[in-house]
């Protein structure tokens, strides 16, 4: 499985970080509305993405809860017929729910930066260090730190969560 190593983090001000990015060398190079649904699966997360130009995609990927520069494996798949995975992957799994979001997406290096503005949770910026396969973990681990530093995030505005979890939280009593 190709695999990254992951940040999640809180921001107020998704316009700053986005200047800070073009300060060091980022480029921009779309913004993105997303529709997620995420099925119920026994492990990792499943979820079909749609976008505001009718294409789609299936992602699943497994990453552990945990703030912090984290290891994330994943798989995608291009759908041509989103209407019947959708319709057949909830009559299987049943649908846990579903996130909107606006992504602006950024690279710097070998980094995906997205800054998200997420339906109902708010905005955030997310690194994802592609590794390549030469690459071990503490490299991926030294690079997501060193950009967290250069763009200023705390520790305390990591989120060790999935959006989709977020919001389970939220509309849960």
């Amino acid at each position: 499985m190709p695999q990254n190593i992951e940040i999640k983090a809180r921001t107020g001000n998704i316009a700053s970080v986005g200047k800070r990015l073009t300060s060091l060398g980022a480029r921009y190079e779309v913004t993105l509305h997303q529709h997620d649904t995420f099925f119920h699966v026994p492990s990792g997360r499943l979820k079909l993405r749609r976008f505001q130009d009718r294409q789609a995609e299936l992602l699943f990927y497994h990453r552990p809860d945990e703030s912090g520069p984290t290891r994330s494996e994943y798989r995608r798949l291009p759908l041509d017929d989103p209407d019947y995975y959708q319709e057949l992957l909830s009559a299987a799994f049943g649908t846990r729910g579903v996130v909107e979001k606006t992504r602006h997406l950024y690279h710097l290096g070998q980094t995906r930066i997205h800054l998200d503005t997420v339906n109902h949770l708010g905005e955030f910026v997310e690194l994802e260090v592609v590794l390549d396969l030469t690459q071990t973990m503490q490299d991926g681990h030294t690079i997501a730190k060193d950009l967290m530093e250069s763009l200023g995030i705390r520790k305390n505005e990591l989120v060790d969560a999935a959006y989709i979890d977020l919001l389970e939280q939220i509309r849960s009593p």
